[in-house]
C-alpha cells in the first residue's frame, strides 16, 4: 500500500481531497481510506468515502484532511458505516478529522455513523477551521455497539474555530474507559446512539434561531455565532438520523 506505513501496533494513513470552483486537484487516498468522486449534487463536487477495509483497528492512526477553496462547493459522504474495532492487544486507534473552509466556501460533511464495537478503544478528533464567509454543515454519529452487544470505548472531540476564535469545542465520552455515569440518566439514559448536527452560516447573522427541544432526546442550540448545534439521542441509528434530517429539511435555507 503506497503511501501507508505498517507498524507494530497497527498502520498509518492519510486521506486528502482538496477543492476548488474548477474541481478537485487533490484526491489522494490511503490504505482503508479510498476516496471516489461521485455524481455531483446542484453545484457541489461530491466526494465519497470508500472503506478499503477494516478500519480502524486497535493501534491504527488514520486521518482525513479536506480543504475547500474559496468559492468551491464540496459534499463528502462515505459509502458505509465506520467500524471501531479491537486489535489484537488492546491497543487505542486514532482518526484525526482536519477540515479547513475558505471565504465563500462551502462543505458539506455528512459520513454514515461510527459503530464503536465490543473491545474496540478509539480517539477521534475533528479540527473545523472556517473563514468568516464559510459556510459548514456538519453530521457525525456515534452508535455504541453492534447489535447485541455492549460499546467499546470512544472519545470524541468536536473542535470549531471561525475566523481564528473558537466556536465551539465538546467532548463525548462512552464505553468503559469513560468517566463513570456515562450510560445513566444524566447522560445517555439508556440510548445506544447519539448524533450531532452542526450548522454554521453568515445568514445566520441576519436570520438567528432560537434554543429549541426537538423532542424528548433531541435538542437545538444556537451558537455564540452564526449558527446552531444539534444534539440527538435515541435508541438506534435510525431514530437519530431521522432528527437530523427533519433539522437538516426544515432549518436550512435552500442553496443553489
Amino acid at each position: 500500500m503506497e503511501g501507508v506505513t505498517l507498524g507494530a501496533a497497527g498502520l498509518r494513513a492519510t486521506a486528502r481531497i482538496v477543492a476548488s470552483p474548477e474541481g478537485l486537484p487533490v484526491l489522494e487516498g490511503e490504505g482503508p481510506l479510498a476516496l471516489r468522486r461521485t455524481r455531483a449534487r446542484g453545484p457541489y463536487h461530491r466526494v465519497t468515502v470508500v472503506g478499503a477495509m477494516s478500519a480502524p483497528l486497535g493501534g491504527d492512526q488514520i486521518a482525513v484532511e479536506a480543504e475547500v477553496r474559496s468559492g468551491a462547493r464540496l459534499d463528502v459522504d462515505s459509502a458505509a458505516a465506520t467500524i471501531a474495532l479491537p486489535g489484537r492487544g488492546g491497543e487505542r486507534a486514532h482518526y484525526d478529522v482536519r477540515l479547513t473552509v475558505a471565504d465563500g466556501g462551502e462543505l458539506r460533511w455528512l459520513p454514515e455513523q461510527l459503530i464503536s464495537a465490543r473491545g474496540s478503544d478509539l480517539r477521534m478528533r475533528t479540527r473545523i477551521d472556517l473563514a468568516p464567509g464559510a459556510r459548514l454543515v456538519f453530521r457525525e454519529e456515534q452508535v455504541l455497539g453492534r447489535h447485541g452487544e455492549p460499546a467499546g470505548t470512544l472519545i470524541t472531540r468536536l473542535t470549531v474555530h471561525r475566523a481564528g476564535r473558537p466556536l465551539l469545542d465538546q467532548e463525548l465520552a462512552f464505553g468503559p474507559a469513560a468517566p463513570g455515569g456515562w450510560d445513566g440518566g444524566a447522560v445517555l439514559g439508556g440510548h445506544r446512539a447519539a448524533g450531532q448536527l452542526l450548522v454554521v452560516g453568515t445568514e445566520f447573522m441576519e436570520l438567528p434561531v432560537a434554543a429549541e427541544l426537538l423532542g424528548a432526546d433531541a435538542v437545538l442550540t444556537p451558537l455564540a455565532g452564526p449558527g446552531f448545534l444539534v444534539t440527538a439521542l435515541a435508541p438506534d441509528a435510525r431514530l437519530v438520523r431521522r432528527v437530523l434530517d427533519d433539522v437538516l429539511r426544515a432549518r436550512l435555507l435552500p442553496r443553489g
